[in-house]
């Protein structure tokens, strides 16, 4: 089974939920993280700590000096990261076809025809409106 290529600039899921957390409640130190973390991930405060400063080095996060502590804030948005983790699913289980998604997403009923085309609507309403700002 093929590992992660050295250097990836892909968030694991630990590092993916970090994110959340920074992208949810703000600039955050890792105390603060750690508790956001509870009930689900009882993480050490050095392994909440450790990812934190994974993020810093690729580049997700920028940290500032509070202090004695690191206050930690996303930088990367929620967008680039899940669009980024998007095509990578796509690429690797679909052969890049996103189309291959849909389907399969309708063919296992996680998603219906009505509501692809209520979603279909919205984002031309968006597109739309986005003009207009």
């Amino acid at each position: 089974m093929a590992g992660r290529r050295k250097g990836s600039n892909m968030l694991t899921p630990l590092e993916l939920k970090i994110m959340q957390v920074l992208w949810t409640d703000g600039p955050s130190n890792v105390l603060q993280v750690q508790e956001e973390l509870k009930p689900e991930d009882d993480l050490a405060y050095n392994t909440v700590q450790t990812m934190l400063n994974v993020l810093h080095r690729k580049g997700r996060v920028r940290r500032s000096l509070a202090g004695r502590a690191y206050v930690y804030r996303a930088v990367a948005t929620r967008e680039n990261v899940v669009g980024q983790a998007l095509r990578d699913f796509v690429k690797r289980a679909f052969g890049g076809s996103p189309e291959a998604l849909v389907m399969s997403l309708v063919k296992s009923r996680q998603v219906d025809l009505e509501r692809i085309t209520a979603l279909s609507r919205k984002l031309e309403q968006e597109e739309g409106s986005g003009s207009d700002a």
